[in-house]
């Protein structure tokens, strides 16, 4: 059975907007830049979007100006900063200080997960069931890398609570 001109005209016609169709809808590789990092878990990004901070999920890494936060903000720099680390994001939603919540990667590495493997942050049980930030984080404590090679590492969650009058979330205009 042979097709006609005009039906062959109108296959390929649509065999090219097919084709076409995923190209227009796909977004580039590295929609973001990491712009600035406040801490171990909270980055500038800017993209289309425009400019916000993220929140990683996952993890709770010590502040800035509590022991071992230097090293984790310098661990989050050195994996997502510079011109040449491709950088998406998984938004999940919003925090009490008008943060955006969700996943980083950069260079196709699972930013929270890299922060909870090297014992940069604790595993924030309270907001995370992954398996494999938790099973990161308690292989890093027992090998006592990063922050587990203190004796007794204060969480977070606790500093925060025992320094309140001192403690600024990372929510400086950067």
């Amino acid at each position: 059975m042979e097709i006609s001109a005009p039906a062959r005209l109108a296959m390929h016609f649509l065999l090219g907007i097919s084709l076409l169709l995923p190209a227009a809808n796909a977004s580039p590789a590295s929609a973001y830049s990491v712009s600035y990092v406040y801490d171990g878990d909270t980055v500038k990004l800017i993209g289309r979007e425009g400019i916000f901070k993220l929140r990683l999920t996952e993890i709770d890494a010590p502040e800035r100006n509590q022991e071992y936060g230097q090293k984790a903000r310098r661990a989050l720099i050195t994996l997502c900063k510079g011109s040449n680390i491709k950088v998406n994001v998984e938004l999940a939603g919003m925090d009490k200080y008008d943060r955006q919540l969700g996943r980083l990667q950069c260079n196709g590495t699972d930013a929270s997960l890299y922060m909870a493997e090297h014992g940069y942050a604790w595993h924030n049980a309270k907001y995370s069931d992954s398996t494999s930030i938790r099973n990161a984080a308690a292989m890093a404590r027992k090998n006592r890398i990063g922050l587990w090679s203190a004796d007794k590492p204060i969480p977070p969650w606790v500093w925060r609570h025992l320094h309140q009058d001192a403690y600024q979330p990372a929510n400086r205009s950067h």
